[in-house]
């Protein structure tokens, strides 16, 4: 379980494929100074697990469904990363929510600056639409973010200057890819509803 609060900017240190597989060996001083095997860390917002960890640098199995569905099929050696360990039970939960589990990806659409912060367009797919609200929250890239507007095309977010300097996000450009996990309560209340409410399709 994560916050989406991003602990650093790591980087992907290499990649070895495999045959329905990848491993990965990420590099990320933070998130290293406590890691052992079989410790979970959100990598853009994908939960892996740390296979081995050698210094500053951890690596990771990634099966194919996970580079499927997520954006880390697209990731190179050189990449920059957001990099998040699993929340203790005795922390304060900062963003919201988060599994590590991508529902699906978007595409950067558009970046509006401003003098204080900077508005961000991300396109949606159809079926997670109903997931988000305005003012709801929303991991992208594995950053917890409030929606700032909603409708069938997408969504935007507002950046501040820190999650612009601390996360990918800074540097993406429209047409860049994205990770997208929606609120699992979200997801909870809609099926618990639909088990009550005939015609609901659930």
């Amino acid at each position: 379980m994560f916050t989406g609060i991003v602990e650093e900017l790591g980087e992907i240190a290499a990649i070895e494929p495999l045959r329905d597989a990848a491993r990965m060996a990420i590099r990320g001083r933070t998130v290293t100074g406590d890691a052992g095997h079989g410790d979970s860390i959100a990598v853009n917002g994908v939960c892996l697990t740390v296979v081995d960890v050698d210094g500053e640098v951890f690596t990771a199995d990634v099966m194919k469904e996970t580079l499927d569905r997520s954006c880390l099929g697209a990731l190179r050696p050189g990449s920059r990363v957001n990099l998040e360990r699993a929340v203790r039970a005795d922390q304060r939960l900062g963003g919201h929510i988060v599994q590590g589990h991508v529902d699906g990806t978007g595409v950067l659409l558009a970046r509006e600056p401003d003098e204080h912060w900077e508005v961000v367009r991300i396109s949606l797919p159809a079926e997670l639409n109903r997931y988000v609200v305005e003012k709801g929250s929303i991991a992208v890239d594995g950053i917890s973010l409030t929606v700032v507007g909603v409708d069938a095309g997408g969504f935007s977010v507002s950046l501040i200057p820190t999650t612009l300097r601390l996360t990918t996000l800074g540097a993406k450009q429209p047409g860049d890819p994205v990770n997208l996990e929606v609120d699992v309560i979200a997801k909870h209340v809609e099926k618990l509803v639909g088990a009550y409410v005939p015609g609901s399709g659930s």
